[in-house]
């Protein structure tokens, strides 16, 4: 009774599969930013605490000790703030390509419903008004929810864009604050 058409079946398979290995790329090449930065991350942090330590090792006088670590704290603080901000960026990336990914396999998914439901319109006309009708509704309220949590996410995205410049401002100030008192 149905006839299932293999070349199309085949198609759909490889896109699948596409999508996939795109969505797995995406994941590797952020894990490798990742990796890089924490490796950057990890050689700078042992790189200064090592000629902090230096320095702190090389007073003679105890009223230099403040001043020495207050020379000392500022570049970690910027550093720590370029760390978080590097972070944020990779994330924000990886969800962007991810979103885009699954944007266009939605939108792909919601033609070829549709033109499934035409011919299936046409294959049956006795009953294909109200198995029509149902799935044209079932794909109108899956649009406007997948629409609806698309922009959910870009505004979430949004907001924490703004608190994370705003917290890297905050703290980029009070650690000015801080080292410029002695």
């Amino acid at each position: 009774m149905s006839n299932i058409d293999l070349e199309k079946l085949v198609q759909s398979q490889k896109a699948n599969a596409q999508v996939m290995m795109t969505l797995v790329r995406t994941a590797f090449h952020g894990l490798e930013q990742l990796s890089a930065l924490n490796l950057a991350a990890s050689r700078e942090l042992f790189n200064n605490g090592a000629t902090g330590a230096q320095q702190l090792l090389a007073i003679r006088d105890p009223k230099q000790i403040g001043d020495v670590a207050s020379a000392l704290a500022k570049p970690n603080v910027e550093k720590l703030m370029e760390y978080s901000r590097s972070l944020y960026e990779l994330t924000a990336n990886m969800q962007r390509e991810i979103t885009s990914v699954m944007e266009s396999q939605y939108n792909s998914l919601r033609h070829d419903t549709a033109g499934l439901v035409e011919k299936a319109g046409s294959l049956s006309p006795i009953s294909s008004d109200v198995f029509g009708a149902a799935m044209k509704q079932m794909m109108g309220s899956s649009t406007a929810a997948f629409e609806n949590i698309s922009q959910m996410a870009k505004q979430l995205s949004d907001m924490v864009d703004s608190n994370v410049k705003a917290a890297t401002n905050a703290t980029t100030q009070a650690a000015a604050a801080l080292t410029g008192k002695k």
